[in-house]
């Protein structure tokens, strides 16, 4: 696994089918026939459920997905081990080992949730037939594929993360822990800041569940912007707890300990929720695109099913880009120093820390960073390009504000969320780099999801109208 360990292997030898040297031919053709009926066959569903409006029903959606999960899953195998009857070659790399076992275990779980969704599409079609347009809704549909997404990547990126440290432990020289060295604060400080960012942390839970509550009761707010609100404030709350409550436990406990698989997993969720973050952003600043610049056109674009697609989109990507950089950090060494100066363990710093040469990584964060963090930026700004160009033709005053009231809390959120990483990554560092490092992160992973809630509800009309309307009725009751 590690690349200056010699006793580590780089590749495994694959022994393949038990069959015997001249009957290579006649299987090869067997599988390559067996997967080009499951490649042709699957996409064959798929093509029939989306072209015809019949089967435009829960059951077919389901059957979709499992189509295209069953078209990934036999592609994780059935390549390589065609390729390898075909060239008597039996050996695999490390990275294609590990891919494989991610992607195996990924989609057999998809499947079997989807299975599942199946299976109660069904009791809910034969046991509550008249019930059954109410309850198989279009929104249970795309949440019960959703959770099977997000279930089954965190699965499989569980058993994949438990084999890859299995297969380090043999090499000694590595760290099993890092040391944290915190925020640049003195020790008579800890106290006061322990209890400013416990303020802080349930301040964003509460705020953002608060958020959450609002769009969930309110009917007014039943509409894209908000659907993505309230993903975007669930995003926030995962992401502050990827890094505060370690923080406030070391401080609690004067410790600065975590183990090397707290740390990886910290790696993941930091850039999973930072990415997602990027992409819920795009999309509403392609929401409000739409509904000032296509008003007439407005609930035709953004529909339903566009919004639940941009989500699955975001969820998807990000989990692949987190995903990533994961595996490329767990294949460096860490055999000297262990103390990051960092109060969470960030990828930059980690790189900094092995001892095996970090160009992939670094040309991997490059590149997919510019991917997840860069276009979507550009793509906010066109949005706002356009958006601006519009207003600027709005001939009454009344019109301008109205129109800029609906993307200025949007665009409060994106100056703090984006402002923070130009600041950290763009910007030349000074002298005092990892000083500034700590103070920007604090501020895009523990300030900004704080500040998101009082920025919707402060500058947003529809919030604090539905904030009003339940104080209302709570008073009412009383």
């Amino acid at each position: 696994m590690k690349r200056d360990n010699q006793s580590s292997v780089s590749e495994f030898l694959l022994l393949g089918l038990p069959i015997r040297p001249e009957q290579q031919g006649m299987f090869f053709v067997l599988f390559l026939v067996m997967y080009l009926t499951t490649m042709l066959g699957n996409l064959f569903i798929v093509l029939l459920i989306r072209l015809d409006s019949c089967l435009h029903t829960p059951m077919y959606f389901f059957l979709s997905h499992l189509a295209l999960t069953d078209i990934s899953f036999s592609s994780v195998t059935a390549p390589k081990m065609l390729l390898n009857m075909q060239t008597q070659s039996q050996s695999i790399s490390y990275a294609g080992c590990i891919s494989q076992v991610y992607f195996s275990i990924f989609f057999f779980d998809i499947d079997s949730f989807l299975l599942t969704s199946m299976a109660y599409d069904r009791y809910v079609a034969i046991c509550h037939p008249l019930h059954y347009t109410t309850i198989m809704s279009r929104s249970l549909c795309f949440m019960l594929v959703i959770v099977s997404w997000v279930l089954s990547f965190a699965s499989a990126l569980l058993h994949t993360l438990l084999l890859a440290r299995l297969m380090k432990r043999d090499n000694q020289s590595s760290v099993s822990e890092f040391l944290l060295l915190g925020l640049p604060i003195q020790p008579e400080q800890q106290g006061m800041f322990s209890a400013l960012f416990l303020g802080m942390y349930l301040t964003t839970v509460l705020g953002n569940l608060l958020i959450i509550l609002l769009i969930r009761l309110d009917s007014r707010l039943h509409t894209p912007m908000y659907f993505f609100l309230s993903h975007l404030a669930i995003t926030d709350i995962f992401f502050s707890s990827v890094t505060a409550p370690k923080v406030l436990m070391n401080m609690q406990t004067q410790s600065q300990s975590i183990s090397y698989a707290g740390c990886i997993s910290q790696v993941y969720f930091s850039m999973l929720f930072a990415d997602i973050d990027s992409f819920l952003l795009t999309s509403m600043a392609y929401d409000r695109y739409v509904a000032i610049c296509h008003p007439l056109h407005y609930t035709t674009i953004m529909s339903q099913s566009l919004c639940f697609l941009l989500v699955i989109v975001s969820w998807v990507l990000s989990f692949a880009s987190a995903l990533l950089h994961t595996l490329l950090l767990a294949h460096l060494s860490f055999c000297g120093d262990n103390i990051l100066p960092h109060f969470f363990c960030d990828i930059s710093a980690l790189l900094k820390l092995s001892s095996s040469d970090t160009t992939t990584n670094e040309l991997v964060i490059l590149t997919v960073g510019g991917l997840v963090i860069i276009l979507p930026f550009i793509c906010i700004l066109v949005s706002y390009g356009h958006i601006g160009s519009t207003i600027l033709r709005i001939p009454s005053t009344k019109g301008i504000c109205k129109a800029l009231s609906t993307c200025g809390s949007h665009l409060s959120v994106v100056s703090l969320y984006y402002g923070a990483i130009i600041g950290l990554y763009i910007f030349p560092s000074s002298s005092d780099s990892n000083g500034k490092d700590v103070i920007v992160a604090v501020l895009y992973t523990l300030v900004t999801p704080m500040l998101n809630p009082f920025t919707y509800s402060l500058r947003n009309r529809d919030i604090k109208g539905a904030m009003g309307n339940i104080l209302s009725r709570g008073k009412f009751s009383l």
